[in-house]
């Protein structure tokens, strides 16, 4: 008689809404545990009563309600208490400044996160963005809606012959800076390392050696960079004071890299122009001055919120499961794991 080996288990912290194929082959090869405590504390109760303790396998949603209610951030706090079994963590989400990677490196813990599906979506919303920034189509839409036809709309700016200076031209950069050429912009880059030439000729982007360059030459500044200790607030007051009056600050990246207290202060003071938001740096609370400022152009953190890019978020991280339980890894890693996984 031929006894059936018990499944591995996953511990799912979010509904899969779209990706209803791909959670089907999931289960066909491990146990799919929902969790059920209703806050942190009762989430780090049962985990230190080992109520996971089979679980090889987390699935986590970078704003899902259980998510960020629940457990909250996977802090070292957090980390520590997860069961001897845990191998993967699966992240839906391209940030994952929520995740303490370095306390699961430690405890031999695999992360991947969903980096290139968010890239189109992310730079469409930019170039969104951009466009209501400098042709101020949703302060019009304002005076449309209060019965004005164009008599008190403000004469705008064209996207034509303006630099772009894009922080960060990883994947999401390159996208941007695709759509933004087709708009007739000029696009520059600063990254701590720069692209090889012919990269740089194909993109048709050129390098900006210094962010105080870049900082002081935009005409936009888009900023696509991940969310450390080292990119807190890297926009800050001073940098402000070395931005044109007439320049536009975008960022879809991560709400804290912008000091929001002094980009407030830039935005009243004429420093600079405007800005278009579609991060926070206290999510999800966004601040009246930003909210009422007709410079601003503000979305709720809506550059991913699409069905095809939500699928496939989704359809990524259960594949990556399925992957990592037939070979014991992930397809991928997030970068500080690189090496050392």
């Amino acid at each position: 008689m031929t006894i059936a080996l018990p499944k591995p288990s996953i511990l799912f912290l979010d509904d899969v809404l779209l990706a209803t194929a791909e959670y089907e082959d999931l289960h066909r090869v491990a146990d799919v545990l929902h969790v059920t405590p209703q806050s942190r504390k009762e989430f780090l109760l049962d985990l230190t009563q080992h109520k996971f303790g089979n679980v090889v396998g987390i699935y986590r949603h970078f704003k899902a309600d259980r998510s960020i209610t629940v457990t909250g951030r996977f802090d070292s706090e957090l980390v520590s208490c997860l069961p001897d079994s845990v191998r993967f963590i699966a992240h839906n989400g391209a940030g994952y400044d929520q995740i303490d990677v370095e306390t699961c490196s430690s405890r031999g813990i695999q992360v991947a996160n969903v980096p290139s599906v968010v890239d189109a979506p992310t730079a469409d919303t930019a170039m969104y963005l951009i466009l209501s920034c400098l042709r101020q189509f949703p302060l019009a839409l304002v005076h449309a809606q209060q019965g004005s036809f164009n008599s008190r709309v403000p004469l705008s700016n064209d996207p034509q012959g303006k630099l772009l200076g894009i922080l960060g031209l990883g994947g999401i950069g390159t996208a941007l800076a695709v759509r933004a050429k087709a708009f007739g912009m000029k696009v520059g880059y600063h990254n701590r390392s720069r692209l090889p030439l012919e990269q740089e000729t194909a993109l048709g982007v050129s390098y900006i050696p210094s962010l105080d360059e870049l900082l002081k030459t935009s005409d936009v500044i888009s900023l696509n960079l991940p969310l450390n200790a080292s990119t807190k607030h890297i926009i800050s007051k001073e940098a402000f004071s070395k931005m044109k009056p007439s320049a536009i600050l975008l960022n879809t990246a991560r709400g804290p890299v912008i000091d929001e207290v002094a980009l407030i202060e830039a935005l009243k003071s004429g420093t600079i122009a405007g800005a278009g938001l579609d991060v926070y740096e206290h999510e999800p609370k966004i601040p009246e001055e930003l909210l009422q400022d007709p410079k601003v152009v503000c979305l709720p953190h809506v550059g991913t919120v699409s069905v095809e890019t939500q699928r496939e978020m989704e359809a990524v991280c259960m594949r990556n499961l399925i992957h990592a339980l037939s070979t014991g890894h992930l397809p991928y890693v997030v970068k500080e794991q690189q090496k050392e996984l």
